[in-house]
């Protein structure tokens, strides 16, 4: 990471703190990825393609020993990805805005399983997997306790969890989405008292979101759509000296009854699994499985669907630079029981961060 400069920044705290800030620094942090996809069964033109990415990081602390941080990822072609502001106290935990997956809510635990390279789902297989995440896509404050006894409790909140981020001075449109509030909850259990188990992490987390207009489908009075959607995660990861393994289960209740929505998705349920070994510093190896199963309100003339995925990933590291490859298959790939949605691919990449 190369420091650009130091910046004079300044913080009201208002009804937090009356205390003024200290000189703060912006750093930055980049990469550049170039790769290449040969994809089964699939028509393409050029395999070859290219993805840059800039992280700005801000930090300061203010007199009564408070710490504020900025991070903006500029994924890309310079595209805006995620951000986050984080004020972190001395006694009452941590509090976060974030946007787009910002590090906050159950987003945090939408695939937590070990690899070498990218997630299950993430290599140049297309799946249009469905991920729990909560309210994590939308604006979302988190309030992240301090950390007791090796757990973390965190609640987060979007007074509209409608996918936007909102920018200073505005709010998100009215109607934009047919979901209200969201609400999140997250704990992260990593004990730290006995020496074998401080590999360990058991974590887990539960989302609501209020529906703007539960009963705009509903055939009749006794056969409504719920007024919620709900998500949740529960999952564990133990790291063995160089073996780390993993284990989730994931679900979303998107909350639909009867009426004229029975053909649409009652909701989602995801299995997954993973192991990554560590060959030395710079080489890894990993192998993960992830099951998806899209269910129906209407069973019988919409049967569930599930899709199936594993990728064999490849990671070795030279300095600044990595040279990765995935090898995945996937069946039923995007929902879909057709023979073409039964495919496999090879992604090679080389990184090169700075």
């Amino acid at each position: 990471m190369n420091k650009l400069k130091k910046i004079g920044l300044s913080a009201l705290c208002g009804s937090l703190a009356a205390a003024s800030a200290s000189a703060g620094e912006l750093s930055v942090s980049g990469g550049a990825t170039i790769t290449y996809s040969s994809n089964a069964k699939e028509t393409t033109g050029n395999p070859i393609g290219m993805a840059s990415a800039v992280g700005f990081k801000g930090s300061g602390e203010l007199d009564n020993g408070w710490t504020f941080d900025l991070n903006i990822d500029n994924g890309d072609k310079s595209a805006y990805s995620s951000a986050g502001i984080t004020l972190t106290t001395t006694s009452i935990g941590e509090f976060k805005l974030g946007q787009v997956t910002g590090g906050v809510g159950l987003a945090t635990m939408d695939d937590k399983m070990p690899t070498a390279w990218e997630e299950t789902w993430g290599t140049s297989l297309g799946t249009n997997v469905n991920l729990q995440k909560g309210s994590g896509s939308s604006t979302t404050l988190q309030w992240k306790l301090p950390t007791f006894a090796g757990s973390t409790l965190a609640f987060a909140y979007s007074p509209d969890n409608d996918g936007v981020q909102v920018s200073d001075k505005a709010g998100s449109a009215a109607g934009s989405s047919s979901l209200g509030a969201g609400r999140d909850v997250t704990l992260n259990i990593n004990p730290t008292a006995v020496d074998m188990l401080s590999g360990l992490n058991i974590f887990g987390g539960y989302s609501i979101t209020d529906k703007e207009n539960p009963d705009v489908n509903a055939g009749n009075n006794n056969d409504l759509d719920e007024d919620t959607v709900e998500e949740g995660t529960v999952g564990i990861t133990m790291a063995l000296g160089p073996i780390e393994v993993g284990a989730q289960v994931a679900g979303e209740y998107l909350g639909v009854r009867g009426g004229v929505n029975r053909a649409a998705a009652a909701g989602y349920k995801n299995n997954m699994w993973g192991v990554a070994f560590n060959v030395n510093d710079n080489l890894s190896i990993s192998y993960g499985e992830f099951d998806s199963r899209k269910m129906f309100e209407q069973q019988g003339t919409h049967e569930s669907v599930e899709m199936n995925l594993e990728s064999l990933q490849l990671s070795y590291t030279m300095g600044g630079a990595s040279i990765k490859i995935a090898d995945t298959e996937g069946t039923n790939l995007s929902y879909s029981t057709t023979a073409y949605n039964d495919r496999s691919a090879t992604t090679v990449a080389l990184t090169l961060a700075f």
